[in-house]
């Protein structure tokens, strides 16, 4: 036998306990993106609400006119000099060509290593609910806009499609990344405590086991400065549902898996789901 076994990719998501401003957030994601990258990682998941998680949320709108640019920049500058592609969302945009002075976009961005955005992804899901027991009511309407178009791109540990928290409850948005090629997904979120603790895990499994792609899902944890408390449990789970990492409670934390390629290529000639759908 000649030659060298193709190397896996290695992806990363990245825990933290989300400050007020992009200020006190910027040195702890610097820190964990180092972490990812001496453990090895090609692209690293940063959570939901990556700028900030201020105290009052109608505050990311005077934000993103004023600060996200800058992130942008450092985060750019982060990928460089890690040497990985980060997938960092969201952060709050003012929506495209159109002047809404009450409202953002919430974008996740898809940079390389060199720096370069190479895609951006639009929410297009957002959390407009009341929980069952009454206590808890988000409106994220109030302070965003939604997307339309789902969106895919080529990254150094295959076909990525890109969703964003809530968008974990609507599968036909999955199956649409995968016919559009997708091969792993990514979910930067803020799961409530309340919703992650009966919903994050299953969910997750689920959708990477019905699509047999690879989850990587980056998440706030802890309590936050408008008094929000999320779940954390940031996971990597294989295209069998197998949960490789979990990152539970613990604050400002990273993990890292490696995508074998050659498992989920087995999964698709053996057990093969997406080819012996009836319905679309």
């Amino acid at each position: 036998m000649s030659g060298t076994a193709e190397r896996q990719p290695r992806v990363a998501v990245v825990q933290m306990n989300g400050r007020a401003d992009w200020k006190g957030n910027r040195p702890v994601v610097e820190g964990l993106l180092g972490q990812a990258a001496v453990g090895g990682a090609d692209v690293a998941v940063l959570p939901e609400n990556l700028l900030a998680m201020p105290a009052d949320p109608r505050d990311l709108v005077a934000m993103g006119r004023v600060d996200t640019s800058r992130a942008v920049e450092d985060l750019r500058d982060m990928a460089r000099r890690t040497g990985m592609w980060l997938v960092a969302g969201t952060l709050p945009f003012a929506p495209d060509g159109e002047d809404d002075p009450d409202r953002v976009v919430p974008r996740t961005l898809v940079i390389a290593a060199n720096g370069d955005i190479v895609a951006h992804y639009d929410k297009i899901h957002l959390f407009d609910v009341t929980l069952p027991d009454g206590q808890e009511s988000y409106r994220e309407s109030a302070v965003f806009r939604a997307g339309t178009e789902p969106v895919v791109v080529d990254t150094p540990a295959g076909r990525l499609g890109l969703a964003t928290c809530f968008d974990l409850r609507f599968p036909e948005l999955f199956r649409r990344l995968v016919d559009l090629g997708a091969e792993w997904f990514c979910l930067p979120s803020a799961f409530t405590q309340a919703t992650g603790r009966a919903h994050w895990e299953v969910l997750l499994r689920a959708r990477a086991i019905e699509n047999g792609c690879w989850m990587a899902a980056a998440a706030q944890v802890g309590r936050h400065a408008d008094g929000r408390q999320t779940w954390g449990h940031s996971m990597l789970v294989d295209p069998w549902g197998e949960v490789l990492a979990d990152c539970g409670e613990s604050p400002d934390t990273v993990a890292v898996a490696t995508f074998d390629r050659q498992k989920r290529d087995r999964l698709s000639r053996t057990f093969p789901v997406r080819d012996l759908r009836r319905l679309r």
